[in-house]
């Protein structure tokens, strides 16, 4: 079966831009840096990118084009006893896509309130109560919420059309609208809120440095921490982005224009926030607003601040939740394309019939996350697949590929076919650097779980709706791995593989 490419590499660029671009560089990012030392906070996360997230970028973009294949397939064909590695990724994306697609269907349903501001007053009791019908426990699952149902359908749905039109006709053609819109509404709000009374004082408070932070060691984790996870590193999204790559792809510069657009995007996100915040202050008394990181910031918040506004109060609700439709959508799309690709790949079906169970299957699985014990489910899985998915996973891969694949052999893939050459620096990053502080975040994240059980919750909670997913994706993913391939022929190394 011929592997589709992509038609430009504008397209590959954009398709993995808008992964890394998701919701957490609005709500995440912001906040992220105002805690750790304001603008010095810029100083380990930048040397972060270029220390781990380019790097890693490096490594996955160039394992893909090389391979030619979904995570699974890569990793099998590096060795096969690496397959499980890559179905715990793909395992990982799905809990993700499940979740996430609900935060979207968030936004959509908020594009519509904007435009009467239905929030009311209290916009933190309309989010909770009117919109969400929160239960009183995770295990209160209070039904399902149908505005909640239908927009997250609505998702799927759109999500199903850009994966069924293929790699160069759905998804390449899908963010090369998103991005571009995704850009000029960020820059707009942006500009509109620069220009409120009190906006500088918001800037202030998210950039003034704070240069005695960069001593603590935990603003450095945090750092990476960031980095990691806003380039959609160890989801096995790159890996499966870059298989479509044609032959001849400047992998280093493809690496470093994702990684530098993702945080550059970061930082203008921080600027409209906080310019929004510091009106809001200007206007409320001089204090901070209660929630500054997550979903209350997005939609609690923000809806308050728009309130505020002098005017234009329904054009910037609109174009807020709007940024947060496209960077959901785009990040949403290339998770599932992960699960497109691989199970694909396994079990030898052609791509729209696999596009088409995948969506039904986890839209269904989706819903509970619609129910009124849907933000305990989504909050509980959200930290335990991250804290112990992604972040475990990628130390896995950088110790698998680093130190029992000879990295030279990947170095003497890319540098020829790229425009400059990165040297023994690369391999040290990937051996040495990132395994230390990944495996220092993965330290610090079993002994606040373990000391701290995460967010007040019960233990019945955390263990239905965290460890047990958290523990069932890798088991999963290990017994996929083991399982025989419909097409074992694809396991093969091509002569281009070598």
């Amino acid at each position: 079966m011929k592997r589709e490419t992509w038609g430009s590499r504008a397209g590959f660029i954009m398709a993995a831009v808008g992964s890394a671009i998701g919701l957490g560089n609005i709500w995440r990012f912001p906040y992220m840096a105002f805690e750790n030392g304001g603008g010095a906070f810029l100083i380990p996360y930048f040397f972060a990118l270029v220390t781990a997230g380019i790097p890693i970028l490096i490594l996955e973009f160039s394992l893909g084009h090389k391979s030619k294949g979904s995570a699974p397939l890569t990793f099998a064909k590096l060795n096969k006893g690496w397959e499980w590695l890559g179905w715990w990724q793909v395992l990982i994306s799905f809990v993700i896509a499940v979740y996430y697609v609900v935060i979207i269907g968030w936004a959509i349903s908020y594009i519509g309130y904007s435009f009467t501001m239905a929030w009311g007053d209290d916009t933190t009791a309309f989010f909770v109560g009117d919109f969400l019908g929160l239960t009183d426990g995770p295990f209160q699952l209070g039904g399902f919420r149908g505005i909640i149902v239908a927009t997250t359908v609505l998702a799927w749905l759109i999500s199903f059309v850009v994966l069924y039109g293929g790699v160069k006709a759905g998804i390449e053609k899908a963010n090369k609208i998103f991005m571009p819109l995704l850009i000029v509404i960020l820059l707009i709000v942006m500009i509109r809120g620069i220009t409120l009374p009190g906006a500088a004082d918001g800037l202030e408070m998210l950039f003034k440095p704070d240069f005695s932070k960069i001593l603590d060691g935990r603003v450095w984790v945090a750092a990476y921490g960031q980095i990691f996870f806003t380039l959609s590193i160890a989801f096995a999204i790159m890996i499966t982005y870059s298989s479509y790559l044609p032959k001849k792809s400047d992998i280093i510069n493809n690496a470093f224009m994702t990684g530098l657009l993702n945080c550059g995007f970061s930082v203008l996100s921080g600027i409209a926030v906080f310019s929004i915040l510091g009106y809001m202050m200007h206007t409320g008394g001089g204090e901070l607003p209660d929630s500054l990181s997550g979903v209350f910031l997005a939609f609690a918040t923000i809806p308050q601040a728009i309130n505020q506004l002098p005017a234009l109060q329904v054009v910037i609700g609109v174009l807020f939740f709007l940024s947060l439709t496209f960077a959901g959508l785009s990040s949403f799309i290339s998770i599932n394309e992960v699960l497109v690709a691989s199970f694909s790949d396994k079990l030898n079906l052609p791509r729209r019939k696999v596009v088409l169970w995948y969506t039904i299957i986890a839209g269904l699985v989706s819903l509970i996350f619609t129910t009124g014990a849907g933000l305990y489910v989504l909050d509980i899985a959200d930290r335990f697949v991250n804290s112990f998915g992604v972040a475990m996973s990628g130390l896995v891969e950088v110790i698998v590929i680093g130190w029992m694949f000879k990295l030279v052999t990947l170095r003497e893939h890319f540098e020829p076919i790229s425009d400059f050459n990165v040297g023994k620096w690369w391999e040290f990053t990937v051996k040495i650097i990132t395994p230390v502080v990944l495996g220092i975040t993965a330290i610090q994240n079993f002994y606040q779980e373990f000391t701290t059980p995460y967010g007040g919750y019960g233990v019945g909670p955390l263990i239905a709706y965290g460890w047990a997913v958290a523990l069932g994706i890798l088991i999963i993913g290990i017994i996929l791995g083991k399982s025989k391939w419909s097409d074992p022929s694809m396991l093969e190394m091509t002569p281009e593989d070598e």
